[in-house]
């Protein structure tokens, strides 16, 4: 399997992926965030459907799309945008100007289905370089801000009394889940790409209460999963979105399972 250089492609590209994706999907979690998540997937199809359209490298209009709409949901405000109506029309507009921009640009039905469904296989050396310079600019991102993030993602409360700028770290959040969404979309496709990034995350909740611990299990669930998916889609030549999801959904209902248990065991050792 390693004797072809796109498959190592995909392994660094898909880890490097899956890290970013695990520890940012802890403070989209945190941060109730999982609908823009699923927005800017939206939003980077039409993206990348005009960067085909335009002649372009198709990252460009995923960060340019997905970048000018962390802007906009920025300025109008995460809970404002929660509550209004423009959730739907944005993804429905997104969406039609995709099929547009690809029923203008008369591209194959098969780079229509890597947009949707991703192709981490079809990833090359420069697409590698690319997936390393915004995976590290990310987690860079992630570290220096830490403890302002965490702070305001898990204690929004306590940050507003402590006069941190809400607002601009909020910004700045959006800013970086863009550019992990439009760099997942290349593994999973836009249509599943909030899978990565919230999944693994959420299954960490599950089995501990550490903020630190909980990005390092998302991280390995993240990095297990890609890797299963990968290395089962290349022996049975299905698609590796489908087993990235599978696994990192079964891992979500172990969690899931495993936390009742332990609720129903305290509640058994409280009452005796």
């Amino acid at each position: 399997m390693f004797q072809y250089d796109f498959m190592q492609h995909a392994f660094i590209a898909g880890t490097l992926i899956a890290i970013m994706c695990g520890a940012i999907g802890v403070f989209i979690i945190g941060r109730n965030l999982s609908f823009i998540a699923h927005t800017f997937s939206h939003i980077g199809f039409a993206g990348a459907s005009f960067a085909v359209f335009a002649g372009i490298d198709p990252l460009l209009g995923l960060l340019l799309f997905t970048l000018l709409g962390a802007l906009g949901v920025g300025q109008l405000g995460v809970r404002m945008f929660r509550r209004d109506a423009s959730v739907s029309v944005i993804l429905s507009l997104a969406l039609g100007l995709g099929i547009l921009f690809l029923s203008l640009s008369n591209v194959q039905a098969t780079f229509t289905k890597t947009i949707l469904f991703g192709s981490v296989v079809g990833i090359d050396l420069q697409d590698v370089g690319q997936i390393i310079i915004l995976t590290i600019v990310v987690l860079l991102a992630l570290a220096i801000g830490y403890r302002w993030l965490k702070f305001d993602s898990f204690d929004q409360l306590g940050a507003q009394a402590a006069g941190l700028p809400i607002r601009w770290i909020s910004i700045g959040f959006l800013l970086l889940m863009a550019i992990a969404v439009s760099v997942t979309v290349q593994i999973v496709g836009a249509l599943l790409v909030f899978a990565l990034m919230t999944i693994p995350a959420a299954a960490a909740r599950f089995y501990t209460q550490s903020i630190f611990i909980m990005i390092l299990l998302s991280v390995v669930i993240a990095v297990l999963g890609v890797w299963f998916g990968l290395t089962v889609g290349y022996y049975t030549n299905a698609p590796v979105s489908f087993f990235i999801v599978c696994f990192v959904s079964i891992v979500y209902f172990i969690g899931m399972i495993y936390h009742r248990l332990m609720e129903r065991r305290r509640t058994a050792v409280t009452r005796s």
